[in-house]
């Protein structure tokens, strides 16, 4: 009888079973696309990873990420949660540095041990469409007065595009009800397939931003923590100055809404020809297991 070994964690955790939950499956370059993707759907997490090689480098690891409805290229919390299985069980535990490789290319990884936080660098941006306010707050089922207009709403990619939308209070974050009929009609014409809202109002003051991601197209109607979309926010925060400066350095909380609080570390900077974006978070391990093949 064959088997697997994997590990669940939380990742942008606070404490244990907060943040965003993954399974990480180790030695995995002999399962099959169909195989992956069947193991996604049965752990129904928001994304499960599976480790299928290490390169010849030291550090270095090939990985591919699933929804529970599709591969997707690039995402976040996985790349936190599973450099942190990596480090715990097949590196050495000193190691602060590694290098995941995705279909969307290379993301390194660092740890910061005095704050004990993972953090991921992520891509240069690309800025997309720009939306109408009307229709995105329809789908949303949020009075457009809502939608903060001195700012676009605008699909943003470091690797895995998303909508973003902002927000002019808490109370409007928390008032969505996405509508899913208009969801899916939005999003047949555009790259994005997930839609994130953020507030400048939180639920604790030593947080900067609130922020919510829908992403039903990927069978995840809301995500508790979302690493790359997090980072597309920080382009976006930097590009258009929302905090009137090109430099940031601040903590976002997301997942508060759905029972999942968890708290995201995001800095960004853009000199006017690059952006430098990382998005940081800690990790908790809640379990491991043999999965029967």
């Amino acid at each position: 009888m064959k088997s697997i070994q994997y590990s669940i964690v939380d990742v942008f955790a606070q404490r244990k079973y907060t943040g965003n939950q993954l399974a990480v499956f180790k030695d995995a370059g002999s399962l099959s696309d169909k195989e992956m993707q069947q193991m996604a759907k049965e752990i129904n997490f928001s994304e499960t990873t599976f480790i299928t090689s290490s390169s010849l480098q030291k550090g270095e690891y090939d990985v591919r990420i699933f929804t529970p409805n599709e591969e997707v290229p690039f995402a976040g919390h996985p790349t936190l949660g599973t450099a942190y299985v990596i480090r715990e069980e097949l590196e050495e535990k000193n190691t602060k540095e590694l290098l995941l490789h995705y279909k969307a290319g290379p993301t390194p990884v660092t740890y910061d041990e005095q704050k004990d936080v993972l953090w991921m660098t992520q891509g240069q941006p690309t800025f997309g469409k720009v939306l109408d306010k009307k229709q995105v707050a329809d789908v949303l089922n949020l009075d457009e007065a809502y939608i903060d207009m001195r700012f676009p709403v605008q699909e943003v990619s470091t690797g895995l595009p998303v909508i973003l939308v902002p927000l002019t209070s808490l109370e409007a974050a928390k008032e969505i009800n996405v509508d899913k009929e208009k969801y899916f009609k939005l999003i047949e014409n555009t790259e994005a397939k997930a839609i994130m809202v953020f507030s400048p109002e939180t639920y604790h003051q030593d947080h900067h931003l609130n922020v919510r991601d829908f992403a039903d197209y990927y069978g995840v109607p809301e995500d508790a923590a979302t690493g790359s979309a997090n980072g597309c926010l920080a382009a976006y925060l930097v590009k258009y100055r929302y905090f009137n400066q090109t430099v940031i350095d601040i903590r976002v909380e997301q997942g508060y809404e759905i029972g999942r609080p968890s708290l995201l570390y995001v800095k960004a900077s853009y000199d006017g020809e690059a952006f430098h974006i990382q998005v940081g978070g800690k990790v908790e391990m809640i379990a491991r297991g043999e999965w029967i093949l």
